[in-house]
């Protein structure tokens, strides 16, 4: 996760998101760097428009609430499943909100 929020970093602060850079950050933060890692971060959003990848991990979860709506029959018949279902559908949209603060 450090790995992300080194290029998200670099990012908000119209930096080059390469190798150099991100290893700075981490080893700012006193993250062991992992050169592998970085490596694949960097060469991963070589070709990705951070600006639309904000706009679209800030939206909310499309059919989400249709998902729950059609779960509600099945939630008579077997209620522990459900929670664990509705426990995971909370946790993602945590992360997404979570993901929609860092990015703006």
């Amino acid at each position: 996760m450090e790995y992300i929020y080194a290029a998200m970093i670099l990012h908000a602060s119209a930096k080059e998101i390469n190798e150099e850079n991100v290893k700075k950050i981490l080893e700012a933060a006193g993250v062991d760097v992992d050169e592998a890692r970085v490596k694949a971060l960097v060469a991963s959003l070589e070709n990705i428009d951070i600006e639309d990848a904000i706009k679209t991990a800030a939206m909310p979860v499309a059919g989400a609430a249709p998902a729950a709506a059609g779960a509600a029959p099945a939630a008579e018949e077997a209620p522990a499943e459900e929670e664990e279902e509705e426990e995971e559908e909370a946790s993602e949209e945590e992360a997404l909100e979570g993901l929609g603060a860092l990015f703006g």
